[in-house]
């Protein structure tokens, strides 16, 4: 089988084409989100200010990096694994306003989240959890850093990705979603248990 590489801004078309179980990987462009960040960027885009990034195409990467600065100010990645999503599902109507394309993070979203997949064309990606080191090899540098007041790890940082990945297409356009399947499954064992 083929290496499915997507290239950031990522396509739309290209996107409403992937299905859950798609194993992918992205070049380009990646920016870190967690909490506060999302917070900042919802009160720029409310209030009409302008955002520190374009998000046109973008992907955004649940996850909150560790970074070494080198003699010359610059930053460079260490590790990189991904933080628990859905303290994000809040702003999924919002992700796909900013014209976000893929989301990277990990254990899934809620009904909004896979309602804005279908409506605005995004995709929900798992990373590896437990993989830090492995996926930071798919970051060839650090571009900049915004917010960095707000601590490293809910700072948004702009990567420069290569390969990045393997990521798994969890949730798509289509209305599925991978956690939704497994939790239909694990009540229906449980329901087969209890009738025992």
């Amino acid at each position: 089988m083929d290496k499915k590489v997507l290239s950031i801004p990522l396509n739309e078309k290209d996107i409403r084409c992937l299905k859950i179980g798609d194993v992918i990987y992205l070049t380009g462009h990646i920016y870190t989100a967690r909490d506060i960040a999302h917070l900042k960027i919802q009160e720029l885009f409310r209030t009409g200010k302008e955002l520190p990034k374009s998000f046109e195409g973008s992907a955004i990467f649940h996850a909150g990096p560790v970074c070494l600065k080198n003699a010359d100010g610059s930053w460079c990645l260490n590790v990189i694994g991904p933080t628990t999503s859905i303290r994000m599902e809040p702003y999924a109507k919002l992700i796909g306003q900013l014209g976000v394309k893929a989301i990277i993070g990990k254990g899934g979203m809620a009904q909004d989240t896979l309602d804005s997949c279908k409506d605005y064309g995004y995709v929900y990606l798992q990373a590896a959890p437990g993989c830090a080191a492995k996926l930071a090899e798919g970051i060839s540098r650090v571009n900049d850093v915004t917010w960095f007041e707000s601590g490293m790890p809910e700072a948004l940082w702009d990567l420069e990705a290569f390969e990045f990945g393997p990521l798994v297409v969890s949730m798509d356009t289509h209305g599925n979603s991978i956690y939704q399947d497994l939790k239909k499954s694990a009540l229906k064992i449980l329901d087969s248990i209890y009738e025992i």
